[in-house]
């Protein structure tokens, strides 16, 4: 009876998790949701527009931070790795 093939990288890949990427995802559709409900209920377009900019500059501060912290925890796993821990 011939096995199944193996997971390809690419497969391994998509099931891995990236809470980090998840996180920017809603961040950014929450960018974009926010100043049209704005404007929905009555804000005017220039007041969505800087609430959509300021949303915008939060989700890239939180983006960086949250890729330096990952790519910290990646060298302290590799460090205590080499020194045997």
């Amino acid at each position: 009876m011939p096995t199944p093939p193996g997971p390809s990288s690419e497969q391994s890949r998509d099931a891995v998790s990236d809470p980090a990427g998840d996180g920017v995802r809603w961040a950014v559709f929450g960018g974009l949701l926010v100043p049209a409900v704005l404007v929905v209920y009555g804000t005017s377009v220039g007041n969505a527009t800087v609430s959509a900019l300021g949303l915008a500059s939060v989700t890239a501060v939180c983006r960086l931070l949250l890729r330096r912290s990952e790519r910290a925890t990646l060298r302290a796993a590799e460090g205590a790795q080499r020194s045997g821990r």
